[in-house]
């Protein structure tokens, strides 16, 4: 299932570059969503190297503000890039060697799974040099991926709400 070996389609020298993780929980608060869109506007202008799966919703229009801009971004694949279409709006990023598509996964891998998934956003966190987490819903996914993270030793950042507090008192940092 696992493959030792990346299979990728774009800039691999954006491997190289600082890359920051974002991750979010599918149910978010709206004060949250509303700060995540904001944050996308800043990451993009500022051309903030980003890696992320942009599964979640919020991830996914995180990913659509990105890409209107010129940072450089690496999306995490959950399956095999074996017969994937490639969508449109990635075409021309591809094309100017700001994104990069990654996957682990071996060809027979064509759909994601939860497991596929959890494997994905911990493959992007260690690729980043740190991760900030929009959202992460206790007990959920990204919560248990943000502990994970913490437990190794790694920066993590979340964005200010009262749901985050058990990371901050893990070691998370608020973001600024």
């Amino acid at each position: 299932m696992f493959s030792p070996a990346f299979e990728s389609l774009g800039a691999q020298a954006l491997l190289q570059q600082p890359l920051l993780a974002l991750f979010c929980s599918r149910r978010c608060p709206g004060v949250l969503i509303l700060q995540a869109y904001d944050l996308g506007r800043t990451l993009r202008d500022a051309q903030t190297p980003i890696i992320g799966g942009f599964h979640t919703p919020i991830e996914k229009d995180l990913l659509t503000i990105l890409l209107k801009g010129r940072a450089p971004i690496v999306i995490c694949l959950a399956r095999s890039l074996q017969g994937m279409r490639i969508p449109a709006d990635w075409r021309q990023p591809l094309a100017q060697e700001r994104l990069l598509l990654l996957s682990p996964f071996a060809e027979s891998i064509r759909r994601p799974t939860r497991a596929t998934a959890t494997q994905r956003n911990l493959l992007a966190a260690r690729l980043a040099s740190r991760t900030l987490i929009i959202h992460a819903h206790p007990g959920g996914e990204t919560d248990a991926l943000a502990q994970t993270l913490l437990q190794e030793g790694r920066t993590v950042f979340v964005l200010p709400h009262p749901a985050h507090d058990h990371l901050l008192a893990n070691g998370a940092r608020l973001w600024e």
